[in-house]
């Protein structure tokens, strides 16, 4: 039997949609026909879509399903949910040392010992014992009930319907749609508009799985899969909430949420212009063939539902597709946590401790002048603390009189992406070509630039 393959992207459309969507080119270059199942399209793609996208009140509480389902699944374990974390914590801490990975790069190997102390955490957490500095509320506890235990369970829980949204030919359909826009503003496929808007309205945990899966299999470059990540992986718009509220800007939610979601993608639509984005290779996933979105010619909506029955054809079945994701889900949660608990730990215990973003902090304080924000010192000790977690600026500036001041720390907390205790270990536990030196540069780009743009909007609009 042989294994069917997508038809190439730039072979001319020799036959009628509804033949295309019946059939698929194979590996000896003969044609086979398929059952076409187009319900599949569209019952899978709307569940995705209504997991990952819609908001619905449950209990009183207002979220995404998928999160509802993480609360379904944190209610069903009950008292067994941090030693489930505590479990994939060892898988993340045994598993490079088995693989024999943790000898791949110096990086690796600095990883691989700090998640040793990330299990020592996570057990010590698990166990309601905080000795030392882990007492600290802001830094024990907020590792481990605010970051370690959602993201162990998140990324699992929403992998299992991943496959929704990325098997069944909605990434290929919004792909070519949205193509006009994304390529030349971004430089990315349309399909990572399906990445951005799950990272907004789902987390950033889960968007870098679905960026990870997509360019391992070839629909995206290094290059494509970097800006994706670093550009478009935000936290939630649940979570910005909590931001916002943290910095008394509920009065004004829906600018700060819509501004912040225009100002992160400006940044990103610069950066992508500049190093050290501008000079990661553009090349697929190492021996995996590239499969680059087609470009559009004639109908586009036609084209995109011919895309959309293309990878159809050749996807699996829902419960092998689910399970897949699900494998991969549980391998990144294992990987993300222990660097949650120990990289991160190392961040806050610097933040909290120590003078050193006292004085990283007036690498920023020109810029705070710059725009006109007041207590320029205070500000950038807050830009600067964002680095070891986004959550730390907002409480930096939360009791200052400045509206403009904590609507521009709240907007750089979002759009500067990168930060330690959670998206840099993620992004290292993906196979995505960014290393630890590109990624606090890319911090330091963004902080500068949502800085210069966030602040003169808030002195206009506030």
């Amino acid at each position: 039997m042989t294994t069917p393959t997508p038809v190439p992207g730039d072979q001319p459309f020799a036959r009628s949609a509804h033949a295309r969507a019946e059939s698929v080119i194979c590996a000896d270059g003969t044609e086979r026909s398929i059952p076409p199942r187009r319900w599949r399209f569209f019952l899978y793609s709307a569940l995705g879509i209504v997991m990952f996208f819609v908001s619905v009140e449950i209990g009183g509480k207002s979220t995404i399903l998928v999160d509802h389902a993480l609360t379904l699944v944190r209610w069903v374990l009950g008292p067994a949910v941090p030693w489930v974390v505590v479990a994939l914590v060892v898988l993340g801490t045994v598993r490079p040392f088995v693989t024999g990975s943790w000898r791949s790069s110096r990086l690796r190997t600095a990883f691989a010992f700090a998640n040793i102390l990330g299990l020592v955490v996570a057990v010590c957490a698990a166990l309601g014992y905080y000795p030392g500095p882990l007492a600290n509320p802001d830094i024990g506890p907020f590792l481990w009930e605010r970051l370690g235990i959602p993201v162990g369970l998140i990324v699992p829980v929403g992998a299992v319907f991943l496959a929704l949204l990325i098997n069944y030919g909605l990434m290929e359909f919004i792909g070519v749609l949205v193509q006009p826009i994304m390529r030349p503003v971004w430089k990315v496929p349309g399909r990572a508009a399906v990445d951005a808007v799950a990272s907004f309205v789902g987390s950033y945990s889960l968007a870098l799985l679905i960026t990870d899966r997509v360019y391992r299999e070839g629909r995206y470059t290094g290059k494509e899969a970097a800006i994706i990540a670093t550009g478009f992986s935000t936290v939630s718009a649940t979570f910005m909430v909590i931001v916002a509220d943290t910095l008394a800007l509920m009065e004004h939610w829906t600018l700060y949420f819509f501004l912040t979601f225009a100002i992160t993608f400006a940044v990103t639509a610069i950066t992508v212009r500049i190093p050290p984005l501008r000079g990661i290779p553009d090349e697929p996933y190492e021996g995996v063939q590239h499969l680059p979105e087609p470009v559009s010619s004639g109908n586009r909506i036609r084209q995109a539902w011919d895309e959309a029955m293309r990878a159809l054809a050749i996807a699996p079945g829902i419960v092998r597709g689910s399970w897949d994701t699900f494998k991969n889900g549980v391998l990144m949660a294992s990987a993300i946590v222990p660097s949650i608990l120990s990289v991160g730990l190392a961040g806050l215990l610097l933040a909290t401790y120590t003078p050193v973003f006292d004085v990283l902090g007036w690498v920023f304080v020109p810029f705070a002048w710059l725009v006109q924000l007041p207590d320029p010192a205070l500000a950038g000790k807050a830009f600067a603390v964002g680095i070891a977690e986004m959550f730390l600026p907002a409480t930096i500036v939360s009791g200052h009189e400045s509206e403009v001041l904590r609507f521009t720390v709240g907007v750089t907390a979002v759009s500067q992406i990168v930060f330690f205790s959670a998206l840099v270990p993620s992004v290292l536990a993906t196979k995505i070509p960014v290393n630890v030196g590109q990624l606090v540069l890319l911090w330091f780009e963004r902080v500068v630039l949502t800085i210069l743009i966030a602040a003169p909007l808030g002195h206009l609009l506030l």
